[in-house]
């Protein structure tokens, strides 16, 4: 049973009421036994449902204007944790407010805004669009849906969002496979901002383009926080990509937050063993001579994951306690919170 995490939202002081928030949210996936298991565990076989723990009690706030950067290993519950936050997924465990508002306790007018408000742009461009719907249905669809623009201004209204993500609105009535895979990806945000959100969750959006690509992509990323004052939770195993673009950094790992620190900050001073791993392992120009050390072990399955700490089967620094319990997530320093037992040590070098 791990620790419930406090709500962390900065300035408390100034009663910044955050635009996103999360409670001790949890996210399990059960795969239910089928009837002839059913059958032998009736019988003493001792089959039992596979429950996977995706997101294991996380709490965040995240503010207008902010972009937080989510980082982990792939199967951490990075994505499971953002398709929550779009309403995507239910969750198992917590609380999912908007404006304050808890989700769970919304009316259908609250309801509505807040689906609106949050959307979700997807990794794979290639996947992500209907191959049988034109640009002009993908993109024009949600917001003809709900009344945001009236079925004789579509085309003009679909035009005007393509312009705005750089493509030609002479490609209403093409088909997502006439497109490369950047403009694929700038259909996707396109069809996102059709509905005038608020907040974007962007779930590796540049993971699957080429890195000349990813730079223009990830240009018109920022270009749009300015333009249009959106909110970013950005989700990538990419460090390099997150320091670029994120005000703030999360660091997940098996589904728990380990890490949170202002972008300059947990670079310069990462607290947790896994960040300090990840970063070890990030290319930098000054560093061709460091001896490399790659993270050690495989991240344990989600079906059994580890007693106490999840990461002390892989952490050098780990001690009897981290295998019987897990570290709170606790303020290491203004704005810097991290969850490990080495805080707690004398002489510890890293607080």
């Amino acid at each position: 049973m791990s620790t419930p995490q406090r709500v962390l939202i900065d300035d408390i002081e100034t009663n910044r009421v955050p635009i996103l928030a999360f409670r001790n949210l949890g996210k399990r996936f059960v795969k239910p036994l089928d009837l002839a298991a059913r059958i032998a565990a009736h019988l003493g076989a001792g089959y039992r449902e596979e429950v996977v723990h995706a997101v294991d009690n996380v709490s965040l706030s995240i503010h207008e204007g902010e972009v937080v950067g989510l980082v982990g290993e792939s199967g951490c519950g990075k994505s499971t944790l953002g398709r929550m936050l779009a309403g995507i997924l239910a969750p198992s465990a917590g609380e999912i407010l908007y404006r304050d508002k808890a989700v769970s306790r919304m009316n259908p007018a609250e309801r509505r805004e807040w689906a609106l408000d949050v959307q979700m742009i997807f990794q794979d461009p290639y996947a992500s669009l209907n191959p049988r719907l034109r640009v002009r249905e993908i993109v024009g669809e949600a917001p003809r849906y709900h009344g945001m623009v009236k079925p004789r201004e579509l085309n003009s209204y679909v035009a005007e969002v393509l312009r705005r993500v750089g493509l030609d609105p002479g490609y209403l009535r093409r088909y997502p496979h006439q497109f490369s895979g950047g403009q694929r990806q700038r259909i996707g945000i396109a069809r996102a901002l059709a509905v005038k959100p608020r907040f974007l969750v962007c779930d590796e959006a540049v993971a699957a383009l080429d890195v000349s690509i990813q730079a223009q992509v990830l240009n018109l990323f920022m270009h749009l926080r300015e333009e249009l004052a959106l909110t970013y939770l950005f989700i990538s195993h990419d460090l390099g990509v997150v320091e670029h673009l994120s005000d703030r950094v999360v660091i997940m790992y098996l589904g728990r937050i380990v890490e949170i620190a202002a972008t300059e900050t947990l670079f310069e001073h990462p607290n947790h063993p896994y960040t300090r791993a990840l970063l070890v392992e990030v290319p930098r120009i000054d560093a061709r001579r460091r001896r490399f050390a790659a993270l050690q072990g495989e991240i344990p399955s989600p079906l059994h994951p580890p007693s106490g700490c999840h990461f002390h089967p892989r952490c050098p620094h780990a001690m009897p306690h981290c295998r019987e319990s897990a570290p709170p997530l606790r303020e290491i320093a203004p704005g810097h919170w991290s969850a490990c037992f080495l805080n707690d040590e004398p002489g510890n070098p890293h607080v």
